[in-house]
């Protein structure tokens, strides 16, 4: 991919502008509808990774889809030569990975899945499952996920932040007295 795209994807602000550059670019190897990716740095090797449909990716993700050990490896007394190892992402449908995830090469994540902020998943996530930690390991299932959230929808998520901030803040601190 060429560095001034890689440039430009970074100098979007909006996330919603920087995911339809994406796929006007047609950078990934396929993206589903209703994609969206927030992270700034496009990952090296874009066309290492898939997305199925109703993909939201958070802010900070990094999609590793290659190592450079064999760099290291190399320059070691070894007489035996070491080759690049690369390996595709496939993200699958109905799928949020939370903030400052790491995906490593290879790994699939199945359908209805997501991954907690923060995770390192270093191998294949199956579906219907809430993932979280590092290694990343199931803490839930999607469904139980989904429950749980719609409690909290009656207990007062509110649709908009812009128009709620100060009930926002009010709940917060009720909260932590």
């Amino acid at each position: 991919m060429k560095y001034l795209t890689k440039l430009k994807m970074y100098l979007i602000s909006d996330a919603k502008k920087r995911t339809n550059v994406l796929i006007k670019k047609n950078l990934f190897k396929s993206v589903g509808k209703n994609f969206f990716f927030q992270p700034r740095v496009i990952p090296d090797e874009p066309k290492l990774i898939s997305f199925g449909d109703n993909v939201s990716v958070a802010s900070g993700v990094t999609f590793v889809t290659h190592d450079v050990i064999d760099k290291v490896l190399n320059n070691m007394n070894y007489n035996y030569t070491f080759y690049y190892n690369c390996a595709p992402i496939k993200v699958g449908n109905n799928v949020f990975i939370g903030c400052n995830v790491t995906i490593l090469p290879g790994v699939e994540i199945k359908d209805n899945v997501i991954i907690a902020a923060g995770s390192v998943v270093t191998k294949d996530v199956k579906e219907n499952t809430v993932v979280g930690g590092n290694p990343a390991k199931e803490i839930s299932t999607f469904d139980e996920y989904v429950e749980n959230r719609k409690k909290d929808n009656v207990d007062g998520l509110y649709p908009n932040c812009d128009a709620v901030i100060n009930q926002v803040w009010d709940k917060f601190y009720n909260e932590k007295k």
